[in-house]
């Protein structure tokens, strides 16, 4: 397998080389076929133990680990960087698309911090299943091609199976990564950084000097909101939106933490470690718009000008966000109310609506796949409009019987999934690996969720579960 190193040339300890901890005892549980196919992995199913736990090396691209700095819940950290993960290098797919493979939970590197550098099973899981989920709900994402066991025991709470994930992302540019950069006063690195970004993610940007700088964030910003309205809309709480986190491709990396919302509330937290609901459902926006902050901060010295002229420039691309944000935002809900023309009026229904959903704790995918059935012709009995929404429903039956039925469906069913990864059901997946090395649930789920928008044929078991909100909590796995 031949794999070429990207990121060699950005700056000299921008990346070290690290080679993965001895797996003795591999297994592989599990392996997503249509992604090599896809994508064009150079992986081999039955190569797969070999290649991805490290036991095989590229010839062209030995392991390295990745630097970067993060703020961490606010609290600025100069050095944290890959420290239970180990990159193998990158591959072209089938359209000319530099992708990265990188292993998660494969020993530790030079910046473990005295970590174990090790992956539990739990968590492993959880990766596969949601990242392949949100892919499906066509939430951009990072992906998983595999869970290997290690047959070596993780102690976290308790002594639990350990694992390796192999991640395949388009990059692993962070913000965190320009952070890094920035505090080691290193702008060559920054400007190197900002170019293979570019090269890779936007390359409609041919502009040089400071109006490529400025393009470069106001893209970035762009990116993220796209993002983030994608979480509200199908009800995703990432739980660890830290610097380190957020890549500037606008895709959704680290699965640790998060969780479905399933009843409607903006104040929503499952992660563990967000004990001030730093990263509630309703506060990513927010916190979106906080991170780009952050990358502007960083790409000051690629500013060709005095430090206040910089920062006013880059302030006012920052100021941008919050208009691109709400018109994207009132679009969102539009959609999924089947609204084609946003009128002022409109405001007072979605308020309305949300008013009652939170207050008498209705589920949100499942209220919303409930109003995208009722323009069904012939409706699907599964999805039923709660009874707590008999007075608000006929305004909005009202509201759009100005279009044809048609167009509200189509704009809705896009929009509103029937299904999400639904909490209670990741646990079972979770805990019958921790028990038996694989999962029938997942066997009959995964097909399923991988067809999100399907309103037929959908078992009644992936759709109204037990509400598992009440003090579910996740993890990050470290």
């Amino acid at each position: 397998m031949e794999l070429i190193q990207r990121y060699n040339n950005i700056s000299d300890d921008f990346l070290v080389a690290s080679k993965p901890a001895t797996v003795r005892s591999a297994e592989l549980l599990l392996w997503n076929e249509v992604l090599v196919n896809t994508l064009n992995i150079p992986v081999a199913k039955s190569d797969a133990k070999a290649i991805l736990t490290g036991s095989v090396q590229s010839v062209c691209s030995p392991p390295t680990a990745l630097a970067y700095s993060g703020h961490q819940f606010g609290h600025f950290n100069p050095t944290l960087g890959d420290g239970r993960a180990h990159l193998l290098g990158a591959f072209t797919d089938s359209n000319g698309q530099l992708f990265d493979i990188q292993l998660k939970g494969s020993g530790r590197t030079p910046f473990s911090r005295g970590g174990d550098g090790l992956c539990a099973l739990g968590p492993a899981v959880r990766e596969y299943v949601m990242s392949q989920a949100m892919a499906a709900l066509n939430v951009p994402t990072t992906y998983c091609l595999a869970v290997i066991s290690t047959g070596q025991s993780v102690i976290r709470n308790e002594v639990v199976p350990g694992a390796i994930v192999s991640r395949i992302a388009s990059s692993h540019i962070r913000v965190g990564s320009f952070q890094y950069l920035a505090v080691h006063n290193d702008t060559n690195g920054l400007r190197n950084l900002m170019d293979d970004a570019i090269a890779r993610h936007y390359p409609h940007i041919v502009s040089c000097g400071n109006t490529r700088v400025i393009e470069f964030l106001k893209a970035v910003c762009s990116a993220q909101i796209k993002l983030v309205i994608h979480w509200l809309r199908v009800g995703f709480i990432h739980g660890v939106m830290n610097t380190d986190n957020t890549l500037v491709s606008g895709e959704t990396i680290d699965y640790g933490p998060c969780a479905m919302m399933e009843r409607f509330d903006f104040n929503q937290v499952f992660s563990s470690i967000d004990k001030q609901g730093r990263y509630a459902f309703g506060n990513q926006p927010n916190m979106a718009n906080w991170n780009c902050a952050r990358l502007a901060e960083s790409l000051m010295p690629l500013i060709d000008s005095d430090e206040e002229s910089a920062l006013q420039m880059l302030s006012a691309a920052i100021a941008e966000f919050s208009a691109e944000f709400n018109e994207a935002y009132q679009d969102m809900w539009a959609s999924k109310l089947g609204i084609l023309v946003w009128q002022d009026s409109d405001n007072e229904l979605l308020s309305e609506l949300l008013s009652e959903m939170n207050s008498k704790k209705l589920d949100y995918t499942n209220t919303f796949a409930a109003l995208t059935n009722a323009m069904e012709v012939k409706s699907d009995a599964l999805f039923l409009v709660p009874s707590e929404l008999d007075s608000w429903i006929v305004k909005w039956q009202l509201r759009v019987s100005e279009y044809e039925r048609s167009d509200v469906l189509q704009r809705m069913k896009i929009t509103n999934p029937s299904m999400i990864p639904r909490n209670q059901l990741i646990e079972k997946v979770i805990a019958e690996f921790n028990e038996l090395g694989h999962s029938p649930l997942l066997t009959q789920w995964l097909p399923i969720l991988n067809s999100p928008y399907n309103y037929k044929s959908v078992p009644d078991q992936f759709v109204h579960t037990a509400n598992s909100d009440t003090g579910y909590q996740t993890f990050c796995g470290t």
